[in-house]
């Protein structure tokens, strides 16, 4: 028993006479985070310069120490965040996090760079960086939960990423370009709207960029169309689509999507007169023969060589001998109206 208790004083003894020995301690420095230092050895990778504080976190990087980079990076920004050390070291707390694969805080950290330091010398680099990470976003990649768990792809903080990259330099090689990821992330939502408001604007703010407008300009009608495809007794939008690949051939008439354009343009014309034929049968149903004749017309004004047409053509003939017009109108009635729209 007495031999016992003098081992166990003598191995406390041990333990006060060298502490290095036992195990680090988790550390937690504001700015910086928890870190597990050994005694003796705190601080070691502190400086008392900015330089050379900047200098541990580069030569870190440089042998992928990503959390030693991290962190002698944060603590130069924080000790010293008026020194001309402080911008590119907080880039440096930007690309150890992207290296740990920490996007979104990666994101945050180029953020703060551009908002403290405005006057940073790789500005553009930094965009590209911000860029290159919503466009990971965009392809699936998921948030994190705390910054840890993946929890979920999100197209609507996606937009808000890219609409961050575009206020930070709304003229730079990648705002374009964010500009119609925007567009992408917003179809990815089935917010066909305001995907078309995206890449209609990417067409007008940047028309100066002739491939880059004429592909939002495209796109903004391959949207509409989209829509015209699922859309329930409405015909504005397949107008619109039409309106859309319309103005594309007229301003880019060398382009080579061109054909397919006007293929688009001669499908939602069918789908038109498919419209208008369902109408004008609703309207032939409750008895109201003018208003049959104004779609049965339109039928063949949308399409004229369709199926559908010929067809038109038959019952306008027939409500003639019941209502004796002559001429059938040109233009829809605007009374007794049948449904806004109708499905193909």
């Amino acid at each position: 028993m007495i031999l016992r208790n003098f081992r166990a004083a003598l191995w406390l003894a041990g333990l006060l006479a060298f502490p290095h020995l036992s195990p680090a301690p988790l550390i937690y420095k504001a700015g910086e985070g928890w870190s597990y230092e050994t005694y003796g050895s705190s601080g070691s990778w502190q400086k008392t310069r900015a330089k050379d504080q900047l200098e541990v976190a580069e030569q870190a990087f440089e042998k992928k120490d990503y959390d030693l980079a991290l962190k002698a990076a944060r603590h130069t920004v924080k000790k010293w965040p008026l020194s001309d050390y402080a911008p590119k070291a907080q880039f440096f707390v930007g690309r150890s996090l992207e290296e740990q694969k920490k996007d979104e805080e990666a994101f945050k950290a180029y953020q703060t760079l551009l908002e403290k330091y405005p006057k940073v010398e790789n500005y553009q680099e930094v965009l590209k960086r911000q860029f290159e990470i919503t466009n990971r976003y965009l392809d699936g990649q998921w948030f994190k939960l705390w910054g840890v768990v993946p929890f979920f792809p999100s197209m609507e903080k996606t937009t808000k990423m890219y609409e961050k990259v575009i206020a930070n330099g709304p003229y730079s090689d990648v705002a374009p370009l964010a500009q119609m990821n925007i567009g992408s992330a917003q179809e990815k939502r089935k917010e066909f709207p305001d995907a078309v408001k995206a890449y209609e604007k990417a067409a007008d703010k940047y028309h100066d960029q002739k491939n880059l407008a004429a592909d939002a300009l495209f796109k903004a009608g391959q949207t509409y169309l989209k829509q015209a495809s699922g859309a329930e007794y409405d015909q504005g939008i397949a107008a619109k689509a039409i309106a859309a690949f319309t103005d594309f051939i007229a301003l880019y008439p060398e382009d080579k999507r061109v054909a397919d354009a006007r293929k688009n343009i001669d499908g939602l014309k069918t789908e038109q007169a498919r419209g208008a034929l369902k109408i004008a049968e609703f309207y032939e149903k409750k008895r109201q023969w003018s208003g049959a004749m104004v779609y049965y017309n339109e039928v063949i004004i949308k399409d004229p060589d369709a199926p559908a047409a010929a067809l038109a053509k038959q019952r306008i003939e027939f409500l003639k001998t019941l209502t004796g017009t002559v001429t059938p109108p040109a233009t829809p009635a605007t009374t007794n109206a049948a449904p806004a729209a109708v499905k193909p």
